[in-house]
């Protein structure tokens, strides 16, 4: 018997091949951070798989590494887009929730490798060298001060931070 392996996935391909927003959000990306416009869609890239991971993963929130937010920050301000995204992607709105929380992690970097490993396990690539933490790029980038609401959209609230 043959062992069928599922195809890894780009997270650009959610984006129903729609090239014109895709590349308007690699602009914007490498516009505001002052990268490569390679580097910016690697960015978009994981920025879309890491948003159709957490709309599915049930448990505690899934949150982007500090580059991977950048991405998250410039789909949200393509409001429609980023509404109609989540609406098909997840059938709710998709927050950002940059104050933090949701099981504060036991040790640096505990969130992200719980992403990296729910994005993988999801099917899609993962661009390990962007989901390495930076450490000081501002309160909404710190590993734990930025998530995906809730399965259930309810933005974690019991969990979070006071």
């Amino acid at each position: 018997m043959t062992a069928v392996v599922p195809a890894i996935r780009d997270g650009r391909d959610l984006l129903d091949h729609d090239t014109a927003l895709f590349d308007r959000l690699a602009q914007a990306v490498a516009r505001e951070h002052n990268v490569s416009i390679d580097y910016a869609e690697r960015v978009v890239d994981q920025a879309l798989a890491f948003l159709a991971t957490a709309a599915t993963t049930p448990g505690d929130p899934l949150g982007p590494s500090a580059v991977v937010d950048w991405g998250w920050h410039a789909f949200i301000l393509e409001t429609h887009a980023y509404a109609d995204f989540c609406e098909r992607i997840a059938t709710r709105f998709l927050h950002h929730v940059p104050d933090g929380a949701g099981g504060a992690s036991a040790e640096p970097g505990e969130r992200t490798r719980r992403t990296v490993a729910a994005i993988t396990a999801a099917g899609y690539r993962v661009d390990h060298e962007l989901w390495m933490e930076t450490g000081d790029c501002g309160p909404c980038h710190e590993e734990g001060n930025c998530h995906a609401s809730g399965a259930d959209g309810n933005e974690n609230t019991e969990t979070r931070r006071k």
